[in-house]
């Protein structure tokens, strides 16, 4: 995420992201990596956010799939009646 200055958003701002705001930053830094251009410092900062915008997606996706298998963990009766 780019702050209003055009300086990358502090890695403590990904814990307030949701999934597809972390997943369409992510897609922007691996396209800023692959295209070149920018200093070592540059690219090791984007990598670092990248890093952290994993983390975030990864946490939601596991918390959805913990959701997800604790229905179909619950008996098939309960959803009748």
């Amino acid at each position: 995420m780019t702050d209003d200055d055009g300086t990358e958003a502090s890695p403590a701002a990904t814990g307030t992201l949701g999934y597809e705001q972390a997943r369409d930053e992510l897609i922007e830094v691996v396209r800023r990596l692959e295209a070149g251009g920018t200093t070592l410092e540059e690219s090791l900062a984007l990598w670092e956010r990248g890093e952290e915008l994993a983390k975030v997606c990864r946490h939601w996706l596991e918390g959805a799939r913990a959701r997800l298998d604790a229905v179909l963990a619950r008996p098939q009766d309960a959803d009748e009646g």
